[in-house]
């Protein structure tokens, strides 16, 4: 058995294959999972890495060995996933190490009804139980009386469809959509989600193919956004689509070619949300425009800042009873959704509101962008307590600054704000400026990474 203090991440199990994580790691972790979840059937789905149906296969051998039924979902994203989890009441597990390079796989777990299991939610406990399980000698297959039974299920109609009922695209006028799935899942799941919409698809890479062979399935980096928007161009389309490698995030390019920032998203979606329930609660993380809860704020909904990570937003999501959240990341949780996050019906949302109007893209959002934002910009660190501690002394006492800890460090004023907070995985800190225009950002960007690259040297 592998090091699992290596795999086992915030949110998620991710390593390097068969190094880090292969069949003996996967079948252990199906077997303590029907454990963990007082499971008696798990429903799985997988992406297209080429290790990853041998990764969900022998999850369900783990599974199956201690009696508990496998409903084996074959091909498909991260939030259909979720939908087979929710409508059929069962936990369940995705196979997929979603944007990261083909030498890696992962696996991402929820209880029934699509709740998170993370470090804190269960994550934990379950290496625990292997590590246990391991040291007293069991196998994973140790479960008692006869073993479980795997059913093959065809789930991509249903989310369609679910999806689909989630968003009225009955009345939107013809539209070209130029879609970028990166060669991952958007391959399989535009096709059916489009089906039956007045809708021209321009596709790119939906070919399934886990060595990515055009560029990473990871839509925030700019790099990879480059294909896309020079189809929107050269095509005439109305707007571009960009998925990662199990399509749970989406990013969006207007008709000029242009990158959408995910904060504009989330404020549109949220207008609209608000539109159809007046009042509601809306989740935005804390490295979100400070547009975003201006805008909830003036359509009369509540805005609810919280931590960056989808189990925060999650959780802070239910316990508020919020109608949706958003990330900069490029995830977008609905409440109609079971709190989960889509970037189909993020993407869907997007395409209802274009749709029904005449304006173009670039002018419907100029509404919604209201600040100049840094992106996330990351610089590898030794210690990351140290530097962070450095940039705090720097701008503490300052005139008009406020400082808060939530997640990492913000630095805040009635003209910019930044954060500064350490990756979960790398020795990495990550920095978002935002600022009143283009050139305070730039200089307060520049003054930030000064202290961040010598924060160690005294």
């Amino acid at each position: 058995m592998s090091d699992l203090a290596k795999i086992f991440k915030a949110y998620d199990i991710r390593g390097v294959v068969p190094d880090e994580l292969d069949e003996t790691v996967a079948e252990a972790v199906g077997a303590a999972f029907v454990g963990l979840a007082g499971a008696k059937a798990v429903v799985t789905v997988h992406d297209m890495r080429t290790s990853s149906g041998p990764l969900a296969e022998a999850f369900a051998r783990g599974v199956t060995g201690q009696g508990a039924d496998v409903v084996a979902g074959g091909l498909g994203s991260t939030d259909m996933l979720y939908y087979a989890s929710s409508s059929l009441g069962l936990p369940g597990a995705m196979v997929t190490a979603s944007h990261n390079p083909p030498k890696y796989n992962g696996i991402k777990l929820c209880r029934s009804g699509a709740k998170p299991v993370g470090q804190d939610t269960g994550l934990a406990e379950l290496r625990d139980m292997i590590e246990q399980g391991t040291r007293d000698g069991q196998g994973t297959r140790d479960g008692q009386g006869a073993a479980g039974t795997v059913t093959r299920e065809d789930l991509v109609g249903g989310y369609a469809g679910y999806l689909k009922k989630l968003v009225d695209l009955s009345s939107i006028r013809p539209l070209k959509v130029a879609v970028d799935a990166g060669n991952g899942m958007a391959g399989l799941t535009a096709p059916k989600v489009f089906d039956g919409l007045p809708i021209e698809l321009v596709p790119l890479y939906f070919e399934l193919d886990g060595t990515f062979p055009h560029h990473e399935a990871n839509p925030i980096d700019p790099r990879n956004l480059r294909d896309l928007q020079r189809a929107v161009t050269e095509h005439g389309a109305d707007i571009g689509l960009a998925f990662d490698g199990d399509a749970d995030r989406c990013f969006i390019v207007d008709e000029r070619g242009e990158i959408v920032s995910p904060s504009a998203l989330t404020a549109l979606i949220a207008a609209r949300e608000l539109a159809r329930e007046p009042g509601a609660t809306i989740i935005h993380n804390l490295i979100t425009s400070r547009a975003v809860p201006e805008i909830i704020t003036e359509h009369g909904g509540v805005p609810v800042r919280t931590r960056v990570g989808h189990s925060f937003i999650k959780a802070k999501m239910a316990d508020e009873g919020a109608v949706f959240g958003g990330e900069h990341s490029g995830h977008f949780y609905f409440r109609d959704f079971w709190y989960a996050d889509s970037g189909m019906l993020a993407a869907l949302h997007a395409l209802a509101a274009l749709g029904g109007q005449g304006e173009p893209l670039s002018r419907l959002l100029d509404r919604y962008s209201r600040y100049s934002a840094s992106g996330e910009i990351n610089t590898e660190v030794t210690d990351q307590a140290v530097v962070t501690a450095r940039v705090r002394d720097e701008f503490s006492g300052r005139p008009g600054v406020r400082l808060d800890e939530l997640d990492g460090l913000t630095v805040d004023t009635p003209d910019w704000w930044f954060n500064v907070r350490p990756s979960n995985t790398e020795p990495l800190l990550r920095l978002n400026v935002e600022a009143a225009d283009n050139a305070r950002m730039a200089e307060l960007r520049d003054e930030v990474l000064q202290i961040i690259q010598h924060g160690e040297d005294a």
